[in-house]
């Protein structure tokens, strides 16, 4: 006979593990308007790199079309093969998640079209980091508009010095210590104007960037 047990350790009860490299789904953390967020978003590996001719300026539209008025503001971003990177400014947690996750239905929708495919296209969550001082927003800049070049780096391959991004907002950005002065004629940048001091002001209090760093 198998007798009913009240307490103690059941088979399978209590908090499940977090798998190594997903994002917690636990409570996010409140968001004040004054910090940015550095938003990281990972795409199915089975999907073509996002960096390819077709895809990759349908995502800058998607990011162009986040305009004053919705939930967020996207002030940087840098496309990867199969992740993306932002850093966004929201007035509160509410208004940064559902921004973020208008952003991905979006893309979403516009990559199964253009491939001619149905199902999932991100792998998880969106992982955020609220930054809340000049060194960390500056750090956080770096690391987005030269993350090819870090990936670079750590395949031990050469990037052309000077060169910036083309899968970045880095053609638009006004930060560069010894970057192009002026965006490419012609061309609109399709990010939003910051409106936080540390997006602004606060991080440039670190030194200007270089195209040639390296971000840790």
């Amino acid at each position: 006979m198998v007798f009913r047990t009240w307490g103690g350790k059941r088979q399978g009860a209590g908090r499940k593990p977090v798998v190594p490299g997903r994002v917690s789904h636990g409570c996010r953390p409140a968001l004040a308007s004054r910090f940015p967020v550095h938003v990281t978003l990972k795409l199915v590996e089975s999907l073509p790199s996002l960096r390819s001719p077709a895809l990759c300026p349908l995502l800058e539209g998607c990011v162009r079309e986040v305009k004053p008025g919705y939930f967020l503001r996207v002030v940087h971003y840098c496309i990867q093969k199969h992740h993306l990177h932002l850093v966004v400014e929201a007035a509160d947690a509410s208004s940064l998640s559902r921004g973020v996750k208008g952003l991905c239905i979006r893309i979403a929708k516009r990559i199964n079209t253009a491939l001619g495919r149905r199902g999932r296209v991100f792998s998880d969550r969106y992982f955020a980091r609220i930054l809340k001082t000049p060194r960390q927003t500056r750090a956080a800049i770096a690391y987005v508009l030269l993350n090819s070049r870090r990936h670079d780096a750590q395949r031990h391959q050469r990037r052309d010095r000077g060169l910036v991004d083309p899968c970045s907002s880095g053609l638009f950005f006004d930060g560069w210590k010894d970057g192009p002065d002026h965006p490419p004629k012609g061309r609109q940048a399709p990010t939003s104007e910051p409106h936080t001091w540390l997006l602004r002001l606060g991080w440039r209090r670190h030194g200007l960037i270089s195209v040639d760093e390296i971000p840790g």
